[in-house]
């Protein structure tokens, strides 16, 4: 039995040998067994292992621990003869940390399913044949195939095949990604149609997924203010406590109510305040493909009040689509795209790949096959379709251009009109048959998720973006900015931030990880878009969103104010009204020791049920 299954039987046990010798004690017929109650059997086996951890805690600390006054009001129940009571502030601190447990233990299943859809054996091109082998023995560099309906198991490269991939697992992303050589694959997704061979980069726990996990996990040893000022409570409470309990036997000389306000006052529900909601919740955002760094990012972002946007892969797509196609001449606009789809049929150039892109949606290509395909570097391209020499480019083209000089007149209007944006001219057989225009796409989920970041209670969204006025406008009044600045380097996105946090906003950043790695690090959040396999963007930011879908920040800023918000409850009104109403009834006799362990570990029950509810807290709008 290993050192986890022994951690899991030891959990449960004790609860439940504790509760059945506390039960026993209540047969009158068995009132006595080898001359003790049967609690006092219950008080000495919840109450050693209590009091061999409380000892090793105050080894480790060298101060005065919550165990501390556990232990000395069980001590103090015992030499009053109030077995039952001790024995069941014993139970109810055992059951509270079995309730602990399985709260967090909801919260890893998670991590374990992701964990799960690693296979455990992968085929590698070893001494000249594929073969089979554990995936704890890939290493970076090694040849692996993966064939459909498998697994792929380790972030890597592809290098030959194509396949459709579903990262749903990695991403929350529904939709499978269509992976071709030197596409970026992770472990854990899987090839639902077609082969790939893949090139091993990260095994383990340097995979995409391993890093995930580990942040998760190691999401409760990251504190954010309050769950700092929890802790700093917990550790001032203990004398405080024993203070009140001293100036309550010198005013009442009553021993039992003197252990009664020390069983009431153990601070089990003010340690368990934040640990549980705040694991909770990062358990809960896990689930819906996002990465946050513990309860110091969870906490912050809680506060957001201005959300800083990166422009490119942010709230557009990042890739150039064709907006606009205008007709100067008799040809109509679908006659023109179809010369145009043929003049870029062999373009490798992104804008070639929108062209064709948005003839395909339309369905209008030309079956003949285009001749004297050319492409001119930092112009554009032509090539004769139908017969006809058709050129495509930018203000280029015009100075090696012969055409008529109202045709002239007309690029260069044309151009002027649309300087801020990408405008392309169309010339057939030495005409001006119409123009261009290439933008970045608005991401249609956008507008909708500003909307619900406002209602939120962010005041302002800012764009902070290195392109030209013109482009910035253009996205400003589709998506209604409060503030645009544009042309700027990294180091400006930086300066624009932290003025803003000296003017007291709480700023969150939102960028794709590379270019806006500074403005991440300095944003009191920094948000990293499509995180999946960059490195720096999970290093720079602490939230992290692993796929491309911008209305998964809303609902984890929307997520991180219920914890909050939990968190709060549980302070406030488990751990401090229920301790303070407790020791004002035991101070003034109204309750015994019994009455007072039941009061306190209800609390504790409460604080622990309360975070719970964040495992499956919805975000929706």
């Amino acid at each position: 039995m290993n050192t986890v299954q022994l951690r899991n039987a030891y959990i449960w046990f004790l609860p439940l040998a504790v509760g059945l010798a506390l039960l026993v004690s209540y047969i009158p017929m068995l009132d006595e067994v080898a001359g003790f109650p049967p609690a006092f059997y219950a008080m000495l086996l919840g109450g050693g292992v209590i009091a061999y951890r409380a000892l090793l805690a105050v080894l480790d600390t060298h101060r005065l621990t919550a165990g501390t006054l556990v232990v000395i009001t069980m001590a103090g129940c015992a030499y009053l003869g109030f077995y039952k009571a001790a024995a069941l502030v014993a139970l109810m601190m055992l059951v509270g940390e079995l309730l602990e447990e399985i709260t967090l233990y909801r919260t890893r299943q998670s991590f374990e399913e992701l964990l799960a859809l690693v296979p455990e054996e992968a085929s590698v091109w070893r001494d000249g044949s594929w073969m089979r082998v554990s995936t704890s023995e890939l290493a970076p560099g090694d040849r692996v195939l993966v064939r459909p309906g498998e697994r792929i198991p380790a972030d890597g490269t592809v290098t030959r095949g194509k396949a459709s991939i579903s990262e749903a697992a990695l991403t929350g992303e529904p939709m499978p990604q269509d992976k071709a050589a030197g596409s970026q694959v992770y472990q854990g997704t899987v090839a639902e149609f077609g082969s790939i061979e893949m090139t091993v980069a990260k095994t383990g726990e340097e995979t995409t997924m391993g890093r995930i996990i580990a942040s998760v996990l190691d999401a409760q040893e990251t504190k954010g203010p309050m769950q700092r000022l929890a802790d700093r409570i917990a550790g001032y409470f203990t004398p405080i406590i024993l203070g009140t309990a001293a100036v309550t036997w010198l005013f009442t000389d009553d021993l039992v109510r003197t252990m009664t306000v020390l069983v009431i006052a153990c601070p089990c529900a003010l340690v368990l305040a934040t640990p549980t909601a705040v694991v909770a919740s990062v358990g809960n955002v896990a689930k819906r493909g996002v990465l946050v760094k513990g309860g110091r990012a969870m906490e912050a972002l809680s506060r957001v009040n201005l959300v800083c946007f990166d422009k490119t892969g942010t709230l557009t797509e990042g890739k150039p689509v064709l907006k606009q196609i205008k007709s100067f001449g008799s040809m109509t606009e679908a006659e023109l795209l179809c010369c145009v789809e043929g003049a870029e049929r062999y373009s490798e150039h992104p804008i070639g790949l929108a062209i064709r892109e948005y003839a395909e949606e339309r369905e209008l290509r030309i079956a003949e096959e285009p001749r004297d395909f050319k492409q001119e570097i930092g112009m554009g391209v032509s090539a004769v379709v139908s017969g006809k020499r058709v050129r495509v480019g930018n203000e280029r083209l015009v100075e090696q251009w012969t055409g008529s000089a109202a045709d002239a007149e007309a690029a260069v209007q044309f151009l002027a009109e649309h300087q801020h944006e990408t405008a392309l001219l169309i010339i057939v057989e030495e005409e001006l048959a119409g123009g261009l225009i290439i933008g970045d796409q608005v991401r249609d989920e956008a507008d909708q998720a500003l909307a619900h970041i406002r209602k939120l209670g962010v005041s302002r969204i800012v764009l902070l973006t290195g392109d030209s006025e013109g482009a910035a406008a253009s996205l400003q009044r589709e998506l209604k900015l409060d503030d645009v600045h544009t042309r700027l380097l990294p180091h400006d996105k930086l300066a624009v931030i932290r003025r803003y946090q000296r003017e007291g906003y709480v700023v969150a950043m939102v960028g794709e990880g590379i270019n806006d790695a500074p403005a991440l690090a300095a944003a009191d959040v920094g948000i990293a878009m499509g995180a999946a396999g960059t490195d720096l963007a999970i290093q720079s930011s602490q939230v992290a969103l692993m796929g491309d879908r911008l209305e998964k920040l809303p609902e984890v800023m929307r997520i991180s104010r219920s914890t909050m918000f939990i968190v709060r409850q549980n302070i406030w009104i488990f751990a401090v009204a229920f301790n303070v109403i407790g020791i004002l009834l035991a101070a003034s006799g109204w309750i015994d020791p019994v009455m007072g362990a039941a009061i306190h570990n209800v609390a504790s029950l409460f604080v622990v049920m309360n975070s719970a509810r964040l495992i499956r807290k919805k975000a929706g709008f």
